[in-house]
Order: C-alpha cells, then sequence, then structure tokens
C-alpha cells in the first residue's frame, strides 16, 4: 500500500525522509558546565541511522538560572559551545537526517541548590512539587534579559549548523508559566489577557526574526493541563492563531506539567519504587517507611485517562486553526495509529519519546515491516531515574547500582 508516513515531507523547508520526529527527551549527557559529550553525539547518529525523519533535542539551557535540576542538561548560554554541538550536528546531517535543537528556561520548575541562584517565574508562587524554592517574581529588566538569551541561544543554533529551533512552552517551564493563569498572576502588560501573557514569545520570536531570517523557529506548547485556571484547548487555539502570525514554523502539541505528574508521559502504573530511590524529595523518607508509602502512593496518584493518543483531539483543534504543520506527541507507539494520524486526522507529523530510548531504530522497524508497535512497556523508570543518571530504558527494573549506569 501507498502510506504517506514514510514518504518524503517538508517543515517550513526542512526535508524529511518521513513524518515520525523523535520528541525532545532530556538525554542528562552533557558534562558539568553543559556541553555535550560524545554519549550525546552518539545518541543521536543511532537515531539518524535509525531513518529518525527529523531528531529534536533534549531541552538545552538559554541561562544559568533555568538550568533543569535533572541529571547534566545541555547548555547553549555562551559561544564557546558552538564548536561542540557543530561536530554532532555534521555527524548526524551525514545520514541526511535534520535536527533541531528545543530551548528552554526552567522557570520554578528547578531548584536554587541545583543552579545556584535563585529560581524566578512570572509570579511568586511557589510550585506543589518544587516547593523548597518560591520563586522570585521576574522584574521587566530580567523578562527582556531572558528575551535577549532566547535570541542569543537561536542565534548560536543556527551557526552550530541545527536545522532549526524548539521553543518549549510545554509542561509547565518559563514560557508556559506565562501562558497560564494557573502560573501568571500578573497585573502589567506581561499578565491578564492572553495577547498579555503570549507578548514575551512574541518579542522572542520578532527579536529573532531580525537575527536570523526565516530560520525555522518550532514550538512545543500545552494545548491542556490539569491546573486550576491552567491552559485549556479553547486558549492553545488562540495562541496557536498568534503563533502563525509571529512566523511560527511549526507546533507540537503537548499537556501537562510537573505540578499535574505523569500527565505528560502517562504510564500503566505509578514508578513508585523508582521515585523512592531516585527523587529528590522521596528519596529521604526513612527506609523503613518506604514499604508502607509506595502502595499508598500508588493508591493516592492515579494514573490519568487515556494511555494513548491523548493530545490527539486538541491537536485536531489547533490543525483546523493554523495553515502551518502540526505535530502531534503523546502515547503514540505503533504504526497503525501513526498511519491513521497522519492519513485520516490530517496531522501533519507524529513525534514520539519513549519509544526511541527503548528503540533507536524502531523507525526503520516500522517502515521495513518487521514491527508494528514499541517494545516500551511505559513504565516511566527513565523519565524518574534520570534526575540522577543519564538516559536509559530500564524497563521497569531498577539499576543494580548507580556507577554501573555511568
Amino acid at each position: 500500500m501507498t502510506n504517506a508516513v514514510f514518504e518524503p515531507a517538508s517543515l517550513a523547508g526542512i526535508k524529511l525522509k518521513n513524518r515520525i520526529i523523535r520528541s525532545a527527551t532530556h538525554e542528562g549527557m552533557a558534562d558539568e558546565k553543559g556541553f555535550p559529550t560524545e554519549k550525546l553525539k552518539k545518541l543521536y547518529v543511532n537515531l539518524a541511522k535509525g531513518e529518525t525523519g527529523a531528531i529534536i533535542t533534549g531541552y538545552a539551557g538559554i541561562q544559568p538560572d533555568g538550568k533543569t535540576c535533572l541529571f547534566n542538561m545541555i547548555m547553549i548560554d555562551s559561544d564557546d559551545k558552538i564548536p561542540a554541538y557543530k561536530e554532532i550536528t555534521d555527524a548526524v546531517h551525514e545520514y541526511g537526517t535534520p535536527i533541531v535543537m528545543q530551548i528552554a528556561h526552567c522557570g520554578r520548575q528547578t531548584r536554587s541548590k541545583i543552579t545556584g541562584l535563585p529560581t524566578v517565574a512570572p509570579s511568586a508562587m511557589r510550585h506543589k512539587f518544587y516547593s523548597e524554592d518560591k520563586p522570585k517574581e521576574l522584574s521587566e529588566q530580567a523578562i527582556f534579559e531572558i528575551i535577549d538569551n532566547f535570541v542569543a541561544a537561536t542565534v548560536r543554533a543556527k551557526q552550530a549548523g541545527f536545522d532549526g529551533v524548539q521553543l518549549h512552552l510545554a509542561h509547565g517551564y518559563l514560557l508556559a508559566e506565562f501562558l497560564s493563569s494557573h502560573s501568571n498572576r500578573r497585573k502589567d502588560r506581561w499578565g491578564g489577557s492572553t495577547e498579555n501573557k503570549y507578548r514575551i514569545i512574541g518579542e522572542i520570536f520578532r527579536r529573532a526574526k531580525e537575527k536570523v531570517g526565516d530560520y525555522p523557529i518550532l514550538v512545543k506548547m500545552n494545548a491542556y493541563d490539569g491546573r486550576r485556571k491552567g491552559m485549556q484547548v479553547e486558549e492553545a487555539v488562540r495562541v496557536a492563531k498568534m503563533l502563525e502570525k509571529s512566523g511560527c514554523a511549526a507546533i507540537e502539541v503537548s499537556c501537562g506539567c510537573f505540578e499535574d505528574n505523569l500527565y505528560s508521559v502517562r504510564g500503566k502504573k505509578l514508578p513508585a519504587e523508582a521515585v523512592m530511590k531516585y527523587n529528590f524529595k522521596y528519596k529521604k523518607i526513612p527506609e523503613f517507611i518506604k514499604p508502607i508509602a509506595i502502595p499508598l502512593a500508588k493508591t493516592f496518584m492515579i494514573q490519568p485517562k487515556p494511555l494513548l493518543k491523548y493530545n490527539l483531539d486538541a491537536a485536531v483543534q489547533i490543525k483546523k486553526a493554523v495553515n502551518i504543520p502540526v505535530i502531534v506527541v503523546g502515547g503514540i507507539n505503533n504504526i497503525d495509529d501513526i498511519n491513521d494520524i497522519i492519513e485520516n486526522r490530517k496531522i501533519d507529523f507524529v513525534s514520539m519519546c519513549r519509544p526511541f530510548i527503548i528503540e533507536p531504530d524502531i523507525v526503520s522497524k516500522f517502515k521495513n515491516g518487521t514491527q508494528t508497535k514499541s517494545k516500551c512497556i511505559m513504565c516511566n523508570y527513565c523519565i524518574i531515574i534520570i534526575e540522577e543518571l543519564p538516559l536509559k530504558c530500564h524497563c521497569g527494573k531498577l539499576p543494580k547500582t548507580k556507577s554501573a549506569e555511568g
């Protein structure tokens, strides 16, 4: 049969071999200064060899106070990092695979203990999960500095040979915090109406376009979350229209934030054992209490439903509202669903995260017909253990020793 999924496609001038994209996934494969390592290059090369349509990197920090508290985040906050990234893009391009750098500021979803700097956010609201630090409300001067640093990161990414950048507007990080009335309680021109909440993003686009012209700038955005006064699909559609007017190249549709627990990366059951061993809050619980705490956590922390294709309906609504490409991520793990999404639901591209962790060559397997579904069991151990170790599929089992994971 003819299959649109595996035909060449174009995204804002970026040529893809197919319509399956590796979604941004934090890899934890940088050094202590945020320089990418040889291990990261090898990971991307393996994805390229596996015929991935395009690679979106794990999020790269634009400035020190926006660094994640997860293990070894890559950074794009200084010009001296450009040559190291150029080695990576050159290696990936040898296989005809485009690579896009996701750039981000983590806002209040980090810890000053890790960054060594005060945590910042649109409003001084304590985070339900990262509750050790009450963030400092950003001044207007600080907002402009963040805009400048997003623009500078975009320029560096272009110089490093990336085919585009993706602004991280999802999952409760800083730009998503500005867009959400749950986390943005400002009364000035940076809060209140959708237009005001969007202002920081519009300014990033405007200033970046002055520097890089038609260089592709994509976004990953929340269509909805689980917060009171949070993002809803109706407002996300309005934001998508604003993004198109700003010159956005494509919109990847996701959902949720850290305060929603595993809302964005859903699983069949809570990875409680991994949480108790690796999460900065829960690993402090005395060992004799953990056997009691684990079943209690599994009882009270209900996993959201559905487990599969949970952003598809929202992506369809956004696609109807804009003329730029739309990408959907979230609970997509088999070729039948991918075919349906592309051919019948008319979404332009599909992206996946966890299936690529266990099988970097999954696209090749789908294309050759040797496999129709990911081997990922959706245990989410990878998502939890990344707090202290580099990215790896753990298949629902705790590592025997931390050093063995090196």
